[in-house]
């Protein structure tokens, strides 16, 4: 990608016609965004804010408005995964303007990531209303627009939203279910996907009351997972579920985050 993005940068540097200059924007545009989602993995904020301001000046010259919403609903991904609540409501929102009202990809996933943020601070009304909206657009998606591609939305990706939405609005009945589905969905080894969904699952045992079994299940998650996996995004879920915790639970998953 690095490659790629540097030869962007030489060939838009030259003129051309309107339609090539607004394909070459869109074309960098997604590349630094998947380069901003890598950085967002890795738990590199700062970077990844970085690469998605390149990806939403780039999406925006394009005039491509799917492109402008799929590049502005991941980055509000960041500040809802490390804890900047109000920011990420604020981004999402400016995702669902910029994905308006036809039913495409970047406007359920914009729909979807407004539905968590919601949830996270609390506004259940609201987030309940976003996961309608969610529900009724991925029901209109055909095509590309539900591949599973990192533009498209499809069933796998939108339960896994639903169970981290239903996770944060305390439903565990319904985040249970998501997750179910998700799993059910999930053909390949994906190691980041597998462990999210299975640290939602342990922050719903702990809202069951179960601490005993929320902690035991996110250190066997840890104790699963590749090293390099460790950091970053299932650190922040880890942490996150850390602090809900009390006494000997709280205790046992503190040793494997230290």
């Amino acid at each position: 990608m690095q490659a790629d993005l540097v030869l962007l940068a030489q060939v838009l540097n030259q003129p051309h016609p309107a339609g090539a200059r607004a394909d070459l924007a869109r074309t960098a545009a997604g590349i630094a965004g998947l380069v901003a989602i890598v950085q967002h993995d890795r738990g590199d904020k700062g970077d990844a804010f970085r690469w998605f301001a390149t990806a939403e000046k780039a999406a925006r010259e394009s005039g491509d408005r799917r492109m402008t919403a799929w590049v502005l609903a991941r980055h509000a991904m960041v500040p809802l995964n490390y804890g900047a609540l109000e920011v990420a409501v604020r981004i999402a929102a400016r995702a669902r303007r910029a994905a308006g009202r036809t039913p495409t990809a970047a406007g359920a996933l914009a729909a979807a990531v407004t539905a968590r943020s919601l949830a996270a601070i609390g506004d259940h009304r609201g987030a309940r209303m976003a996961v309608t909206d969610v529900r009724s657009l991925v029901e209109r998606l055909d095509g590309h627009e539900a591949a599973d591609t990192w533009f498209g939305y499809p069933a796998q990706k939108h339960f896994v939203h639903l169970s981290q939405a239903y996770t944060l609005l305390g439903d565990t009945e319904a985040a249970y279910s998501a997750q179910n589905d998700a799993l059910a969905l999930t053909d390949s080894p994906s190691v980041m996907t597998r462990a999210l969904i299975a640290m939602d699952t342990a922050t719903c045992l702990q809202l069951d009351g179960d601490p005993s079994a929320a902690a035991e299940m996110a250190v066997g998650i840890f104790d699963r997972l590749p090293g390099p996996y460790r950091d970053g995004l299932i650190r922040s879920r880890a942490q996150t579920l850390h602090h809900a915790l009390g006494g000997r639970p709280r205790d046992l998953l503190g040793q494997v985050l230290t």
